[in-house]
């Protein structure tokens, strides 16, 4: 396998499908709308960006503020079936009113109003259709613990018989992330199993029938790098498919962890890609198929458009809602300058180690910030006359530093990935926090960047960039992202 992820930074659980010779890769995005983005390929290596599926934050639903942080939309589903594209995946404030289904004809959309499976409790459902044609929802249920299965009417939501515990798992923790696939005589249930850090693993049990009952492959699980030392850890939550050549692949996520021990993942959850044999008909995998390149994911926006890149997201609401382009960035109301919980802000996954970003602010208040979510954040501050670089990490709140900006200095950050040293404690990386002034990045603080990593700040999502107005609204002229690779890390 790879070290390099193909959906780098916050991208977990993902489910993919083929439709023709294209593929397509769905993931979970908890409490940012749009929800669930749609990635295509056509050769599984390079992707892009085409859409998202859930655009209303009430299906999102996930709270403001730092009560939201890693509500919202978990693991998808994602399946092609007689023309037509269906996701599924769960609305965890929601979960009391089932899981929820909707369907496209194309992965740009429109998606179908979404529909719910009443008494359907627990997270990350799967699609699947038996050789009858009856479609079959599996799910991680509740109570008992195990994977359930229902069939129902995916275009309803009404359930059309009897729910079973289909399979209880390997004998490991948090049996999870369910995905039914078949191939030639066998039905073949792929789970996540060990729970979504260090003991991540992918198990597999295989039937006849799609009902079951099941048989555990004698190795569970099949694939895991628990205990080892792989550059990629937590790897699970696996989806398999067949590609036109009649081959086969997996998707999975995992983490990129850095610094001194215990090691700190700052990214998020990222999608990786494997290739997948079949020996006695159990799946092998073959983690070294496919050569995924380093890619250069640097952008910049001036926001001439009259419409948000995809890019751009934010917790809870719809980031139209405060966020107009079309002649720079118009920013709405956000939090006022002395207070820390972000509420207003539009973000974009960041997927590298190593980069810098800034942001020209031509009127008013406004913040350009790295978070992990709205009470965990470091960023550098426009307040009048001077730029401050300030720590937030809940419920700490620290201004590391303050700068006289001149009038054409724009808000910068500066991140360098870390290289730990025997004997010393050392974060994954270094976020500095400035200005950038005649082309030369002028510093105001610099931070270890563990306080910005899951390990020390918990949740299910990625460190991403983040802009704000602080207090009355604020223009924008140009946010610009560099991506640094390793041979650049220092500069």
């Amino acid at each position: 396998m790879s070290a390099t992820p193909i959906l780098p930074g916050f991208h977990p659980d993902p489910s993919i499908c083929r439709v023709g010779e294209e593929y397509l890769i769905a993931t979970s995005t908890f409490e940012y709308v749009p929800g669930v983005p749609i990635h295509r390929s056509t050769d599984l290596v390079t992707w892009e960006l085409v859409g998202h599926v859930l655009a209303d934050p009430e299906v999102v639903n996930a709270a403001p503020g730092a009560a939201g942080a890693s509500q919202g939309i978990f693991a998808p589903t994602l399946r092609h079936r007689d023309g037509l594209l269906w996701m599924t995946t769960t609305s965890i404030r929601d979960v009391g009113a089932g899981q929820l289904i909707t369907h496209a004809e194309r992965p740009e959309g429109p998606w179908s109003e979404p529909v719910r499976v009443p008494g359907t409790l627990g997270i990350d459902p799967d699609l699947a259709w038996d050789d009858d044609g009856a479609c079959l929802l599996t799910w991680r249920g509740f109570a008992p613990p195990g994977i359930h299965q229902v069939p129902i009417d995916p275009a309803t939501g009404e359930r059309l018989g009897e729910e079973v515990v289909v399979w209880q798992g390997s004998g490991l923790a948090d049996t999870e992330g369910p995905h039914l696939i078949r191939r030639g005589d066998w039905w073949y249930l792929i789970v996540a199993e060990g729970g979504t850090h260090l003991g991540h693993g992918v198990s597999v049990a295989r039937s006849r029938s799609p009902r079951g009952p099941f048989e555990s492959h004698p190795s569970n699980p099949f694939f895991t790098h628990r205990s080892t030392d792989d550059a990629v850890q937590a790897v699970g939550h696996a989806d398999l498919v067949e590609l036109a050549d009649g081959s086969w692949a997996m998707v999975h996520l995992g983490i990129r962890q850095a610094g001194s021990h215990p090691g700190f993942h700052v990214l998020g959850r990222e999608t990786f890609l494997a290739g997948v044999d079949w020996v006695d008909d159990w799946p092998v995998v073959v983690q070294d198929r496919f050569e995924v390149a380093e890619a250069d994911r640097s952008w910049s926006d001036d926001f001439a458009a009259t419409m948000l890149h995809p890019r751009w997201v934010a917790p809870s609401v719809t980031p139209s809602s405060f966020a107009t382009p079309g002649d720079g960035l118009a920013l709405g109301h956000g939090r006022g300058p002395s207070e820390a919980e972000q509420s207003s802000v539009l973000c974009a996954r960041i997927g590298d180690r190593s980069w810098d970003a800034s942001a020209s602010i031509v009127q008013g208040d406004a913040c350009l910030s790295v978070r992990l979510d709205a009470g965990r954040w470091y960023g550098v501050e426009r307040v009048g006359d001077v730029a401050r670089a300030r720590a937030v990490s809940a419920p700490f709140d620290q201004v590391m530093g303050e700068a006289a900006l001149g009038p054409d200095d724009a808000l910068a950050i500066r991140v360098r990935a870390a290289e730990p040293r025997l004997g010393e404690s050392s974060g994954p990386d270094l976020v500095s926090l400035g200005l950038a002034r005649d082309g030369e990045f002028v510093e105001i603080a610099t931070l270890d960047g563990r306080y910005l990593s899951t390990e020390v700040a918990g949740g299910f999502t990625g460190r991403m960039l983040g802009l704000e107005a602080l207090g009355a609204p604020a223009r924008i002229a140009r946010v610009a992202y560099r991506a640094c690779d390793a041979g650049s890390a220092q500069s």
